[in-house]
């Protein structure tokens, strides 16, 4: 089993950063490769970044290409998701994902935090 536990969000106005942070236990961290999903009211669940074990490879969703980064500290057991430039429309709970695979779909994770809240005021 991994518990992932998900930290960082809030409230913030459109142009800020906030940084969210997803600590992980439970089993080596550097056998799994991690992702970032978020869920606004009403949605379904979208991929926003991946990451592979090392940290050598990222992907991102086109809508957040360019503003957010993804990186890893395999030493800290923790996965970041830096988010600048934010919109209202990045309003969601961002959601940790753990599987020892590269998946990109939220289905195909086998582990998960609980979430926490980014809210965007315009």
């Amino acid at each position: 089993q991994v518990q992932l536990v998900e930290s960082g969000g809030g409230l913030v106005q459109a142009g800020g950063s906030l940084r969210l942070s997803c600590a992980a236990s439970g089993r080596p961290f550097s056998n799994f490769a991690m992702g970032w999903f978020r869920q606004a009211p009403g949605k379904e669940r979208a991929f926003v970044a991946r990451i592979n074990w090392t940290g050598g490879r990222t992907w991102y969703a086109d809508s957040v290409k360019g503003r957010f980064t993804i990186s890893r500290d395999n030493a800290k057991t923790t996965v970041y998701l830096q988010m600048n430039s934010l919109k209202p429309e990045d309003t969601a709970v961002y959601y940790c994902a753990a599987d020892s695979g590269f998946p990109s779909i939220p289905s195909d994770y086998a582990y998960w935090g609980q979430g926490t809240q980014v809210t965007v005021s315009s």
